[in-house]
């Protein structure tokens, strides 16, 4: 059940916790083929959902859904999202300040060099490092992040319960403290080469662009910035040495139209980090619940009693008052009187 399949699913069914429950000709008036509405009626007989939640809990996994306010906002705009993220870590709002490092697993020491010198002035500079805990560029440029204090995202091509390549598990559970693994695959998924290709969309999802160090031309870093091209993201390429077949993949980037890069800097002028981090900074301001979305549009230009506002919303008082006391922390309500309250 891919994105796609999903989406057919939520576009019939009022939630997926309906759609489970539906019965086969419910699911049958979908549309999806038969096969597939076969594999669903076999495969749910077999499927515990109290178990599947506490085997996550067991692996301190989250899962978060496209509903879900802690989904990736980045992430949730792309061409066929993941319905469901697994995160092992924490996901912030200033990762959306990010980029995505990727490059071959055959990195030579320039190659390493690079990675080391743009993954540190990023990290240094306060944008998470993204990439895909593979030998070579990617496990430089998590490292470098976290060495410098960044913050890094690694996105797995397997479930969250299987560090893949397994050398990577030490690095692994330091992401986990100084940011997140995520995946769009369930607990118990083995790693398998057809999974890779596809969790690189997601790798240029979580990012502003991405950037690839060094590649050959037939390297999986270059579906990754096929995933950024399509999903408007920038691409930027280091460029090699002209007899290096580690960096030809780099320079077709660079023919094809991708911004030369040689450093940090250069990514940082294209990405005007001041204007984003503005921009994240006003989101973290706005009202982020329900009950802070509701009160913010009662409240008015005239004051209001704390009372009356509990009443037109519906809220408890006890929610009502802890609420305004959030938004006017966030500046955006403010105290005219005795529990009278107006917008800012």
């Amino acid at each position: 059940m891919g994105s796609a399949r999903i989406g057919r699913l939520l576009e019939h069914f009022d939630s997926l916790e309906d759609a489970w429950g539906a019965s086969e000709r419910e699911i049958r008036a979908t549309g999806l083929p038969s096969d597939v509405i076969a594999s669903i009626l076999s495969e749910r007989a077999q499927i515990d959902p109290e178990r599947e939640m506490e085997m996550l809990d067991r692996h301190d996994v989250r899962a978060l859904t496209l509903d879900d306010d802690d989904y990736p906002r980045l992430l949730r705009h792309i061409p066929l999202p993941p319905p469901v993220l697994y995160v092992r870590g924490t996901l912030l709002p200033t990762d959306e300040l990010a980029i995505g490092v990727v490059g071959t697993r055959r990195s030579t020491r320039y190659g390493t060099d690079m990675t080391t010198r743009i993954s540190r002035g990023l990290a240094e500079a306060g944008v998470t490092v993204v990439s895909g805990l593979a030998l070579g560029i990617d496990t430089v440029a998590h490292r470098v992040a976290l060495d410098s204090g960044g913050r890094t995202l690694a996105v797995f091509g397997c479930g969250l319960d299987t560090v893949y390549p397994h050398r990577n598990r030490d690095l692994a559970e330091r992401i986990v403290e100084q940011g997140a693994l995520v995946s769009e695959y369930a607990l118990g998924t083995k790693p398998d080469a057809r999974n890779f290709p596809v969790r690189n969309r997601i790798i240029s999802g979580l990012s502003r662009g991405v950037v690839v160090i060094e590649a050959p031309t037939r390297s999986g870093a270059l579906i990754t910035t096929s995933f950024a091209a399509d999903q408007s993201r920038d691409v930027f390429a280091v460029p090699g040495s002209a007899l290096s077949s580690a960096s030809a993949g780099c320079h077709e980037l660079i023919r094809n139209g991708a911004t030369l890069v040689t450093g940090a800097e250069h990514i940082l002028d294209q990405l005007d980090v001041a204007r984003v981090e503005v921009q994240t900074q006003a989101r973290l301001l706005l009202p982020e619940t329900q009950s802070e979305r509701l009160l913010y549009e009662i409240v008015g230009a005239e004051p209001r009693h704390v009372n009356e506002l509990s009443i037109e919303s519906g809220l408890p008082i006890h929610e009502t008052s802890g609420t305004l006391l959030a938004l006017e922390l966030k500046g955006l309500v403010r105290q005219s009187g005795s529990q009278y309250y107006v917008r800012s």
